[in-house]
């Protein structure tokens, strides 16, 4: 199958998926900024069920370029056999305020002007994610969740739940209190490549003519962020593409990956959500009774073990259950999608 047949194919199936997701009203909703959205729709999937007293629900939070199929993106974690399993956990995911798989966001409709908002969207936080889906979980009759969870960007929405003790415990994979420069950086240089592309015309662009130029170029540089040295060597080396002997694999492979992000992501949604995190910073869990479990990867060089190493001490001074695990796989950053070994095991044992 050619390259640009199969991005069709995925592009149909991401549409396809979005039209069938339960959508909830969590109603109008003022954002730390004061800026008020009149209406709040949130984008939720389910798995399992919830018990009478709801004390099995577990909330996975997603990552920067997720969505609310956590079933599908944490397949080795979520599922049948795996550590949060629909057989003995309700669990729910969402797609997170300011996303563009279904919630409200730069592709919703503004109110007041009948056009999507574009560039017009509002500044978001971590908190204004959080508090849509605390709502969401009121709409579902979970008053606190028996786990928070998620990595990287995932891993800031459960820290803001843990924050604000709303949930019996968190877990936090490859994920941190605050982003550091080079963390900062990285975004920075992603939204500029989305500003360069012609067609970002400051936000307003036809979504059927946005610039994905830009946006994949953006894509690109974060796959070299979430690899390892090592795991760029294994996989690719200097090995050329067979069908484009001109490219190395590795030029193959992110212009694949670039491609493959703009049918399915918002450059708009990139923006508000890197800012987001960007922004984010908790400086103490004092007041929070949750307990706390905290997983990190030696290799992983954009989220280091060292923030983990502070979110575990931050904890212990705030006299919280905290339990920290450094795990050594050599896959960078993706480690925390593609480890159903380590992690899940150490989830599985918090949970009892």
């Amino acid at each position: 199958m050619k390259l640009d047949e199969r991005l069709f194919q995925e592009e149909a199936t991401y549409a396809a998926i979005e039209q069938q997701l339960p959508t909830a009203s969590v109603g109008p909703l003022t954002l730390e900024s004061g800026v008020q959205l009149d209406e709040v729709e949130i984008v939720y999937q389910t798995w399992g069920a919830l018990a009478p007293q709801a004390d099995n629900a577990i909330l996975v939070c997603h990552a920067l370029s997720g969505d609310s199929d956590a079933a599908s993106w944490w397949s080795r974690i979520v599922g049948t056999g795996r550590a949060l399993d629909p057989d003995r956990y309700f669990i729910i995911g969402t797609n997170v305020l300011g996303g563009c798989r279904g919630s409200t966001g730069p592709l919703s409709m503004n109110p007041a002007t009948g056009r999507p908002y574009g560039g017009e969207f509002p500044a978001i936080t971590i908190g204004d994610m959080v508090t849509a889906q605390q709502r969401l979980m009121q709409t579902l009759g979970i008053d606190c969740p028996l786990l928070v969870c998620g990595g990287s960007m995932g891993g800031m929405q459960a820290l803001e739940w843990a924050r604000r003790d709303a949930t019996k415990s968190v877990w936090l994979t490859a994920s941190c209190a605050r982003h550091n420069a080079m963390q900062i950086a990285f975004n920075e240089v992603a939204r500029q490549a989305i500003f360069a592309d012609p067609k970002f015309n400051n936000g307003h662009y036809n979504p059927d003519d946005a610039p994905n130029a830009g946006l994949a170029v953006a894509r690109m540089i974060g796959h070299i962020s979430y690899l390892s040295a090592d795991s760029f060597e294994h996989k690719f080396g200097r090995q050329r593409q067979a069908d484009a002997p001109e490219l190395f694999q590795v030029e193959s492979y992110l212009r694949y990956q670039g491609r493959k992000f703009t049918g399915r992501f918002d450059a708009n949604s990139l923006i508000a959500l890197t800012r987001a995190i960007d922004t984010y910073s908790c400086d103490s869990l004092a007041g929070s009774t949750a307990r706390c479990l905290w997983t990190a990867f030696s290799s992983d060089w954009l989220y280091l073990p060292s923030q983990s190493e502070e979110l575990h001490a931050m904890a212990l001074a705030a006299e919280l259950e905290s339990h920290l695990e450094v795990i050594d796989l050599p896959f960078g950053h993706d480690s925390f999608l593609l480890d159903d070994q380590v992690q899940a095991a150490r989830v599985t044992e918090f949970l009892g």
